[in-house]
């Protein structure tokens, strides 16, 4: 059988359900052998990059591998954004690039690209192979690095005649899955002798909390701390619980900046967080400064990178904090009763403007809709603003910032929990470079609804020139375009709000009870200064 018979054979024992791409001349022989595998869908989508984000938040949601795949040379290339965007927010997804044929390497083939080295700095395995019999044991051991320790991206580049050599039939390896790494026992002893003598703390969540929430609100709760979260971990606290103090970092809250400065907590536990840019307000040295520090993540790079760590733990986010919780539960310490807060209700007016249309939006949509924001300055907006009602509510990518992200990665989501409601919140900027997804969306029909915030300029860029240089270039903006009319021509339903009164339930109830996507069409210029908190005076302060 041909090599690219067995990688799809592995695939499907691995139950991989999708693959995201593009077909061209360098992959057609995988493409073909998707006739004859029914049990994998391909998702062609308009663009490799969106189809980078589908994969990786289709892993994120499923707890799976991610499968995308391009051509060689341009296809290659468009993919690689993807890549880094998954490696930096530890998503297992497997690359595949075409390539030309082995003997016609160096010899100026069309779209020949030596894509292996590119792909390295932003994935954790990256590899070309020449010979057939490698392919599927390549394959297999790229898997398995993708799924296995800090989980990530890796790229495997298959020559076209190396997809098409017959190879001898061989068992399918078995398909890898991960080992929760556990943290080291002396370590958490140590931990629970700090935790029992110091008098009070807080604790410092980012998104590696995901999946490990209940455990952490426990352990919270067990030792009576408050928590912060970063920015990218918004919707996995419920905001309603008595111990949260809100975000900090990018648009986060005065609440949160007032434990962290004022410190007068002894302790800080980080959880999950890489303590990056966005998450600490610019790298705000109060988050730990004269506090016992203890840090936990299962990637060992974090530690004492920017932020000296007294004690390091190793391991897994779930397992490490049920054996400290475990452990203060034999010692007599108990989850102490905190019952969730009445939410009052968040207040905002009749004005037209970012902040009130994005709380009148979620007032009307579904309690459990899931929302993926794209790189904006509605996203301030979304992370100060927005009530977390539900679990896992938010998908916020400021870590790479991506523009566009946000329309790829709904498709994923949606498909990899399809009983949830996925909006997509985009701007015009982020929806000129991926909008054309909606068609892909439409051809599968996949129920997104795409709130486009249209303010006919680059409205981040707009703001942050204002605040940093004091001018604002007026190419940022762009002439109007009716993006609720460019929809319709795709035959996809849509409408266009234009006052706050035209954001109704009737119009939002129209668009979700299609058989596809959707597009709602915001059209607003706000020349509010969206809340992004210290990252105002930030920008404010330079040239000073």
């Amino acid at each position: 059988m041909k090599s690219v018979r067995a990688v799809l054979d592995y695939l499907e024992s691995g139950n991989v359900s999708y693959i995201f791409g593009i077909p061209a001349g360098s992959v057609n022989a995988f493409f073909d052998e998707l006739y004859d595998t029914p049990s994998i869908t391909p998702i062609i989508t308009k663009h490799e990059g969106a189809a980078s984000y589908m994969a990786a938040a289709y892993a994120k949601y499923s707890q799976s591998l991610g499968v995308c795949i391009g051509s060689s040379g341009p296809g290659g290339t468009n993919l690689i954004t993807g890549a880094a965007n998954a490696m930096r927010e530890h998503l297992p997804v497997l690359f595949l690039t075409g390539a030309v044929p082995v003997n016609t390497v160096g010899l100026n083939a069309s779209q020949e690209l030596h894509a292996d080295p590119l792909y390295q700095s932003v994935t954790k395995y990256s590899k070309r192979v020449d010979n057939a019999d490698d392919l599927l044991p390549e394959i297999h051991k790229a898997v398995e690095i993708a799924l296995t320790g800090v989980p990530g991206p890796v790229h495997i580049a298959m020559p076209i005649d190396v997809q098409l050599t017959d190879v001898a039939p061989s068992p399918i390896p078995a398909f890898p899955a991960r080992t929760p790494l556990l943290p080291e026992d002396g370590l958490i002893n140590e931990a629970i002798q700090q935790l029992t003598s110091t008098n009070n703390g807080y604790i410092f969540v980012g998104q590696g909390i995901r999946g490990s929430v209940e455990d952490v609100i426990e352990l919270a709760e067990t030792l009576n701390w408050p928590i912060v979260t970063s920015p990218q971990a918004k919707g996995l606290i419920p905001d309603n619980h008595p111990l949260l103090e809100g975000i900090f970092g990018f648009a986060g809250h005065e609440t949160a900046s007032e434990l962290i400065n004022d410190q007068k907590t002894e302790a800080v536990i980080i959880l999950g967080s890489s303590l990056g840019e966005t998450a600490t307000n610019n790298y705000n040295p109060n988050i730990n400064k004269d506090q016992y520090t203890i840090q936990v993540d299962f990637d060992a790079s974090v530690f004492n990178r920017k932020y000296p760590v007294d004690l390091a733990i190793h391991g897994d986010i779930s397992v490490t904090v049920s054996s400290l919780i475990t452990r203060l539960n034999s010692l007599g310490w108990s989850r102490q009763n905190h019952l969730l807060n009445e939410r009052p209700p968040k207040e905002w007016s009749e004005e037209y403007n970012t902040h009130n249309v994005l709380m009148s939006l979620q007032d009307k949509l579904p309690s459990s809709t899931r929302y993926t924001i794209d790189i904006g300055e509605f996203m301030a907006y979304v992370i100060h603003h927005m009530n977390v009602i539900s679990d896992d509510s938010f998908d916020i990518n400021v870590h790479f910032g991506a523009m566009g992200s946000g329309i790829g990665s709904a498709i994923g989501a949606k498909l990899a929990d399809p009983g949830r409601p996925v909006v997509s919140l985009t701007g015009d900027g982020c929806f000129f470079m991926h909008g054309m997804e909606i068609l892909t969306a439409k051809e599968y029909q996949i129920p997104v609804l795409f709130v486009v915030m249209n303010n006919a300029r680059l409205g981040m860029v707009h703001h942050g020139h204002a605040l940093q240089y004091k001018r604002a270039h007026a190419r940022f903006g762009q002439e109007p375009v009716d993006i609720s009319q460019m929809a319709a021509s795709l035959g996809v339903p849509s409408a266009r709000v234009e006052t706050l009164e035209d954001l109704n339930a009737e119009t939002l109830e129209q668009l979700q009870s299609t058989n596809g996507p959707a597009v709602l069409e915001v059209s607003l210029v706000d020349d509010n200064v969206p809340p992004m908190g210290d990252r105002v005076k930030f920008l404010s302060s330079f040239g000073k």
